[in-house]
């Protein structure tokens, strides 16, 4: 069984993210994620690019999960994060770079961009905090 996530959106692209469009895809090289504020979830979004803590990149590597790699992330706060949370110390986080086979892979990413995640996945996430994303099973 699969499952469509929608996880919770904490901030978005950074100004020092380096982007470009190709075919009218948005294609991120380097990805700084600035946060707005955070309720506290493992796994974060930012269309097209998705973030885990470092526990939930550890889980889901020890699991072997197929359908994603990790790179670095550069996460910022912005000034409605400050005002917000004060100098809230966040985890560290990496950006989760998700392959192009949902539905065969553990991880995949549909052609709306939106996050498919196994069933095995799907638990993984949800031990390291998934209290706000919407979640919806999918037909095969």
């Amino acid at each position: 069984m699969f499952f469509r996530i929608e996880p919770e959106v904490a901030g978005g692209i950074g100004p020092k993210s380096e982007l470009h469009r190709e075919n009218g895809k948005l294609i991120v090289t380097r990805l700084n994620y600035e946060f707005d504020g955070w309720l506290g979830d493992g796994l974060l979004e930012t269309t097209p690019c998705f973030i885990v803590t470092d526990e939930a990149r550890q889980m889901i590597e020890s699991a072997a999960l197929s359908g994603v790699t990790f790179s670095d992330v550069e996460v910022t706060r912005s000034g409605k994060f400050i005002d917000l949370h004060g100098d809230m110390v966040l985890p560290n986080f990496w950006w989760m770079v998700v392959g192009d086979k949902p539905k065969v892979d553990d991880f995949g990413l549909s052609e709306d961009l939106m996050l498919i995640a196994s069933e095995r996945a799907l638990d993984i996430l949800r031990q390291s905090g998934l209290a706000h994303a919407e979640i919806l099973p999918i037909a095969h």
